[in-house]
């Protein structure tokens, strides 16, 4: 991997007990932190930061928020207790204005799962400012596209940009009785067509993905999971070398694939 510059990441953070459980995709994220040039800040577009229009949050002290249920005491008992940058917030959604996508900035909102859990394993002593970043659900894959090409211009002040999602992401067909079984076909088939899409650069396939892909909405019922993903595609600039950094499955259906694009 270079070092010379940040690229864009898309990481799959599947279940919460990804911030504690030993894992392919954990002890990828373990040295991923490492492995690229030291960020000044980090900003990141997380599935589970959804509201109808782009939001960022300018919290100085962000919260870290447990919004889940059902886990082991011990996950609610992580911190993860980075500094945000309101600063670094506010030029995000000046770069959203200007790119005609009116941004709310919100000042007390904390970080999700979807973002401490990646970041808890990639950067653990919890010393790079954060700023958490908003997917809408009700739009599509090229307003995100586009969300992500206004901060493409971050990656060269040293700020990496990271869309946090699944890769493929159905939580009533996971198999909950058997962590290691092979990936279900139907998502087999789906992931493989995104990955032959992103290898390819046809942009044009994958922002119609929802037509396109085989079993789409079997794959995503609900689609902010893969919304980071075209966040992460657009920062990595006009047409951005595609760089596949993990694969790797759970459950049956949980794809956890992890790119980097530049």
């Amino acid at each position: 991997m270079e070092t010379t510059s940040l690229p864009a990441l898309f990481l799959s953070h599947g279940s919460p007990m990804l911030a504690l459980e030993d894992s392919p995709a954990g002890r990828f994220l373990d040295g991923l932190g490492t492995a690229l040039p030291r960020p000044r800040a980090i900003v990141v577009a997380s599935a589970h930061y959804m509201t109808p229009a782009p939001a960022v949050g300018a919290a100085a002290a962000p919260a870290t928020v447990h919004d889940f249920g059902g886990f082991p005491a011990p996950l609610y008992a992580l911190q993860y207790p980075a500094p945000g940058e309101p600063g670094l917030a506010a030029e995000v959604a000046a770069r959203l204005d200007a790119a005609g996508l009116a941004t709310t900035v919100q000042p007390t909102h904390g970080l999700d799962h979807g973002v401490w859990v990646p970041l808890r394993r990639m950067y653990p002593q919890a010393d790079i400012p954060v700023v958490p970043l908003s997917v809408n659900p009700l739009a599509d894959a090229a307003a995100h596209f586009a969300l992500g090409q206004a901060l493409a211009g971050l990656r060269a002040e040293g700020v990496l940009v990271i869309g946090s999602g699944g890769f493929v992401h159905n939580l009533g067909d996971l198999d909950w009785q058997h962590r290691d079984v092979p990936l279900a076909p139907w998502a087999a088939a789906f992931s493989s067509w995104m990955h032959e899409k992103l290898a390819s650069h046809d942009w044009a396939a994958l922002l119609d993905w929802q037509a396109q892909a085989p079993h789409a909405r079997h794959a995503h019922p609900t689609t902010e999971h893969l919304m980071p993903l075209f966040v992460a595609l657009g920062a990595g600039g006009t047409d951005p070398e595609v760089e596949v950094l993990h694969r790797s499955h759970e459950l049956g259906t949980l794809a956890l694939d992890a790119f980097a694009f530049r």
